[in-house]
Formats: C-alpha cells, structure tokens, sequence
C-alpha cells in the first residue's frame, strides 16, 4: 500500500492546494493531508479549525484522511507508514525552498522520499497569505478558495474587527 503525507498550513486552504490533493489522491492509496501546528507561526484560524475546515472541503474524496501534525514531518510519516510526502510547486520561487527541505528530510530519513506536484498554472500565484490578505481588506476570495472556506474566512474577519 503506497501511503503519502501532504504537510502544510492550509490557512486557509486553497484551490490550488486542493487541485495537489485531487491530483495526489490518484497516487497514492491512501493520502494522509497534515494541519501543521506551529506555535510560532500566526494563523488566522487554529490548528482545529483547519482541521474541521478541511474535512469538509475533502470529504467526498475517499482516500483523503485529514489529520494534525504537531512534530516534525518525517517522524510523523514514519509512524504513519507513510512512504513519500507530497510537496506542491507553484513557481521557480518555490523550488529553491523544496530543495533544500527536501534534503533536510532526506538526511534526516532516507527511507521517505518526496513527490513534488506543479499546481495548475491558474493557481501558481496563489498563496494562502495573499487569500488571507485579501480578504483582509474586503476582497473577494471567492475565485481562490471553496466557498465553505469563503464563509469561513467572512466570518473570521468580522470576528477580529
């Protein structure tokens, strides 16, 4: 059974972190998606509102499981059974950063190998920090992300003013 670890934030999550799952999903048996907890990181929503965020937005894909990940991402591929971790490239900006994580990983567990994926070239500027800041200052995010996420995010923001 080949199983695959997709890290990241997902604050929030976007259609072009959903079109690496859709794609990852076809590549593996099972596919474990990972809300990364990282205390010193500010998020918008919390670790479990990504969470449950996610959830929904992948619930009709059978393979997808959505899980938290508070320690460092091979160990938690390790424990899992997970053989590769799935990494998504929008851009050139991008690869420079994958490589060196990924020979980080690599030094640190040679037995877990990474799968890169480009994004869609619709979504190769998106980032979950421009959606945040968008929405920020009254921008419409809906061309960017699931419209759960839209209404979440909506809501979020009305909370903080």
């Amino acid at each position: 059974m080949k199983i695959g670890f997709y890290p990241g934030s997902f604050d929030p999550i976007t259609n072009g972190h959903l079109d690496i799952v859709d794609r990852g999903s076809k590549l593996f048996d099972k596919l474990y998606v990972a809300i990364s907890v990282n205390p010193n990181k500010a998020t918008m929503f919390t670790a479990d509102e990504r969470v449950a965020l996610v959830k929904d937005v992948l619930k009709d894909i059978p393979n997808v499981e959505v899980i938290k990940s508070d320690m460092l991402t091979v160990e938690h591929c390790k424990i899992l059974g997970a053989s590769h971790i799935l990494r998504g490239l929008r851009a050139v900006t991008d690869y420079d950063y994958e490589f060196q994580l990924t020979n980080f990983n690599r030094k640190i567990c040679d037995q877990i190998d990474t799968v890169f994926l480009m994004t869609e070239g619709q979504y190769s500027f998106l980032s979950s920090s421009s959606v945040r800041e968008l929405a920020y200052f009254k921008g419409d995010v809906g061309p960017f992300v699931p419209k759960v996420v839209k209404i979440a995010i909506q809501k979020k923001i009305m909370e903080m003013k």
